[in-house]
Order: C-alpha cells, then sequence, then structure tokens
C-alpha cells in the first residue's frame, strides 16, 4: 500500500518538536525511579486475578449479556463487514476504496479501542463466529459437535501466524492498495478459520482467530472486567485483570509479533532504512525491484519480531534458583507485562492514524461505491485533523504513551516475580529484564522520533 494508507498518521521528527534527548532523558528517570521504588519498597505482591472489582449496576450485566444486545452486536458486524465487502467488489479500485479504510483503520486499530473500552468485543461482534454460529443452528447434523480435539500444545500459535500474515500483508507485501488483495486476504481467513471451527469446534475460534486473541490480550489492560466470583461486570484495578492473561503456547509470540511490527513500521519509514533499501535494490538487477524490496521487508519484519521475542524470552529465563523446567516457563508467565508496552506503542504509533485517517474510512463508508451518496449526512463531511495540527500536544501524548506503557510493565513484572522467583533472587532476578525495558523505551522513543 502506498505510504498514505499505511503511514498510520505518523510523521518525521518534524511533528514531533519535544527535543529527543529531553524525552529519553525523562524516561530513563521515570523508569530508574519506579524500579528503585518498587524493588525496594514493594516487597509483597499486591495484584490477584481473583480480587473483587467495583460492580456496576446490575442492569449493566443483564444488558451485556442479553442475547438480545449481543445479536444486535453481531448483526450489525456482519452487515457492516459486507458493505465493506460490497465497497471493495463494486466501489473505486483506488486508495479510497471503503473497504481498505475499514481493513487497516477500523479492524486493526480501533479494535484495540473498543477492546479497552468495553473488553474482548471481537468474540461478540467476530463475523466468522456470527457466519459459524449460523451454520450451527442451520446444520446442526454437521456441526453439532468437534470432530477433533485442539491440540493444546498449539496454544495461540495459529493466532501468532495469522497476526504476522495481517502485518506482513500491510508492511512487506507487494502491494498492500491493491483491493483484490485485500479481499483474498479476508477469504483465506475466513476459510481457514470455518474450516477449523468444523473440525475443532469454537475453540479452534477461540485460539486461532488472530483478532480474537489480538482482542483479548489488550482487554486485559481495561479496567472493566466481570467479578470472579459472581460474574458481575464491574471496575476493577488493571493490574489484576493483566494477570488474567491465559498462560499458553504462543502467548509470547502474539505478543512480540504486535510490538515488533508496530516497531518496524516505525524504522521503515525512517531515512535509514530508505536510503538502505534503495541502495539495496540498485545494487541487485537480477531481481525486480518489487520483489527484493517485498523480500527486503519481509526479512526485516521477521527480525523486529524475533528479536523482541528473543530478548524478552531470554530476559526472563535469566534468574537463579529455579530448575530448568520452572525457568522454561517465565517467559508465558511474565508475558502479561508486555501488553502495556504493545499498547502504549500502538498508541504512539497509531493515534494520529486512527483518529484522522477513520474519519476518511467512516466517509468512504458513507459513500462505497463512489456514486456521490451521503449516507447519514457523513459523505460530503471533510478530515478534522485535530492532532495534526497540535504538533506538540501530539508528540507529549506519544511519549507519554511510550513511557507509561514501561512504568505500567515494569510494575507490572515486579509484582509477579515476587510470586514467580524465590528468596534471594525476586531483585537480581528483575535486573535483566529491567535493562531490557529500559531498551525497549528507548529505541521505541528513537524509532518515533525517527520515523
Amino acid at each position: 500500500m502506498t505510504r498514505s494508507i499505511i503511514a498510520h498518521g505518523l510523521g518525521g521528527s518534524s511533528d514531533l518538536p519535544v527535543p529527543y534527548a529531553f524525552s529519553v532523558i525523562g524516561a530513563a528517570w521515570a523508569l530508574t525511579f519506579t524500579f528503585a521504588l518498587v524493588a525496594f519498597a514493594w516487597r509483597r505482591p499486591r495484584f490477584d486475578p481473583d480480587n473483587p472489582v467495583r460492580p456496576l449496576p446490575s442492569a449493566v450485566t443483564a444488558g451485556v449479556d442479553s442475547p438480545v444486545t449481543r445479536g444486535i452486536a453481531a448483526v450489525s458486524a456482519v452487515a457492516l463487514a459486507c458493505w465493506a465487502l460490497l465497497a471493495g467488489l463494486c466501489g473505486p479500485q483506488t486508495q479510497a476504496n471503503a473497504l481498505l479504510g475499514a481493513f487497516y483503520v477500523l479492524l486493526w486499530v480501533g479494535l484495540v479501542v473498543l477492546s479497552l473500552a468495553a473488553g474482548p468485543v471481537w468474540r461478540v461482534i467476530s463475523p466468522v463466529r456470527t457466519i459459524y454460529l449460523l451454520l450451527q443452528r442451520i446444520t446442526p447434523e454437521c456441526l453439532a459437535r468437534p470432530r477433533l480435539s485442539y491440540p493444546e500444545s498449539w496454544g495461540y500459535r495459529p493466532a501468532a501466524l495469522g497476526l504476522f500474515a495481517f502485518v506482513w500483508m500491510e508492511l512487506a507485501s507487494p502491494n498492500p492498495a491493491a483491493v483484490p488483495w485485500v479481499e483474498t486476504w479476508l477469504l483465506v481467513y475466513t476459510v481457514v478459520l470455518l474450516t477449523g471451527a468444523w473440525l475443532c469446534g469454537q475453540r479452534w475460534l477461540s485460539r486461532s482467530d488472530p483478532f480474537g486473541v489480538y482482542s483479548m490480550a489488550v482487554s486485559r489492560l481495561s479496567p472493566l472486567r466481570r467479578d470472579p466470583k459472581t460474574a458481575r461486570i464491574g471496575i476493577g484495578n488493571p493490574f489484576d485483570h493483566l494477570l488474567s492473561l491465559p498462560i499458553r503456547p504462543g502467548v509470547v509470540a502474539v505478543l512480540a509479533v504486535l510490538l515488533g511490527s508496530t516497531a518496524f513500521d516505525s524504522f521503515s519509514s525512517s531515512a535509514t532504512w530508505r536510503n538502505f533499501a534503495d541502495r539495496l535494490a540498485g545494487a541487485i538487477h537480477a531481481v525486480p525491484a518489487t520483489v527484493s524490496l517485498t523480500v527486503l521487508r519481509t526479512v526485516g519484519l521477521l527480525v523486529f519480531v524475533a528479536v523482541v521475542a528473543t530478548t524478552f524470552s531470554l530476559a526472563a529465563r535469566a534468574t537463579g534458583g529455579l530448575d530448568r523446567e520452572r525457568r522454561h516457563a517465565l517467559p508465558g508467565e511474565l508475558a502479561h507485562s508486555l501488553i502495556p508496552i504493545v499498547v502504549g506503542y500502538i498508541f504512539a504509533h497509531y493515534l494520529s492514524y486512527l483518529v484522522e485517517r477513520g474519519q476518511q474510512a467512516i466517509f468512504a463508508l458513507a459513500d462505497p461505491f463512489g456514486k456521490g451518496w451521503n449516507l447519514f449526512g457523513l459523505g460530503h463531511l471533510h478530515v478534522a485533523y485535530v492532532l495534526s495540527t497540535h504538533p506538540t500536544v501530539l508528540a507529549v501524548i506519544k511519549v507519554t504513551s511510550v513511557v507509561t506503557g514501561h512504568i505500567v510493565a515494569v510494575i507490572a513484572a515486579h509484582d509477579k516475580a515476587l510470586r514467580l522467583l524465590p528468596a534471594g533472587h525476586q531483585l537480581t532476578g528483575q535486573l535483566t529484564m529491567m535493562l531490557v525495558m529500559v531498551s525497549y523505551t528507548f529505541t521505541g522513543l528513537y524509532l518515533l522520533f525517527s520515523a
């Protein structure tokens, strides 16, 4: 996709008037002070997923759990998906096509906001899950029971592959702006999920749907959750909610794809990357430039994801006092601490993209076929560049998002380490993780300013 669609609203360093040196120094002090505070004043674990929440009125839980509410939400999501697909098929085959905005903006970035605000909403609004449930009602003899058991050893690994397929499509494929490419991606996604659900039932959807696992992971930072005893919806401590992240194979890979791909997107917009890519493409004459660039971006994307997964896993295991089996389990046990970093960097990287490109996507859906329609009075509105025209505010939001995400991650990791690490290793066992998180912070700020 041309960068006008995929740039995610990030400009260059000229859009960030806050000096980079000041941001790095501030981040260093904030993380150092946070780690010193929790290391020496926080000696007992305080967070627990079983802690009670402050319940909201019972009508809220009843309304959310109502089949009518869920049915309306599910049908509305299917209708919106069909509308966007029709736009892809019948609308203008240009960057202005409504399917592109719905796919790259409203789905990928908007899902983060929805999940933070309302919990793991994708399990309710997923069009594929809705189609599967309808097929189950229509043909109960075919879908009454799973034909195979979902292998527990797979965990979230299929979802990690699905997420990588999405970010590859967005950041490394030859032409992400081509509507047929997006339609093909969605067709494969739907076929894979429905076939897996036919074989393994809904467990396949809950473990393998990349957007479902994405929504579930992000929602662990939401203050809204259900009371563990009464199942009533309430407001609780997000640190307690973070600990409810299921620990399954592939959970680190999922978060590594999310963080690594966002970092690569920033880096691929920098002058350093562009100059390197241009020199390499010019040096390889036997291969078309499009192919060489696709291969190069694919390798770069893989490297960024692998670096996140490797550094986090090694840092989590760099402690003494545990046997090999327990040390091997530590990355999964601490994976929840990556969620604040992922969310913070997503907000820093994609916020202006969501607010401003999101408006364009909604306006395009009001005129999906390029006929001059004005559905709901949206077709003739203009984008309000509320963030791009206030660069100082945007810069502060970006830097604050990155630093806050890392501070929350340090606190979450420390509290869990107090439960996992034996006495005598509870401080030293966190030093490597602290260094890795500091390096993530500096790298994230550097990429943010150099993009």
